[in-house]
């Protein structure tokens, strides 16, 4: 699916308390996937997989302050 198929909600939060299912880092972004089940990804994490994440997700939580770029990806 993509974008268009798949509208991906972004939202801004003040915290995101999760930690990084990659690296066990603090989570910058949480992510529920269309498939179901949910992801958190640190800074580094959650730019690397930026595409991915905006083809997979149904909701991205993105922590206050945190560049994701993956939110232009969204549009």
């Amino acid at each position: 699916m993509n974008a268009l198929q798949n509208p991906t909600q972004v939202e801004i939060v003040n915290t995101v308390t999760e930690r990084c299912d990659s690296c066990g880092a603090a989570a910058k972004v949480g992510v529920r996937l269309s498939g179901g089940g949910e992801l958190s990804f640190c800074g580094h994490h959650a730019n690397r997989h930026a595409g991915e994440i905006a083809k997979t997700a149904n909701r991205v939580l993105v922590e206050a302050g945190f560049a994701w770029t993956g939110s232009s990806r969204t549009a």
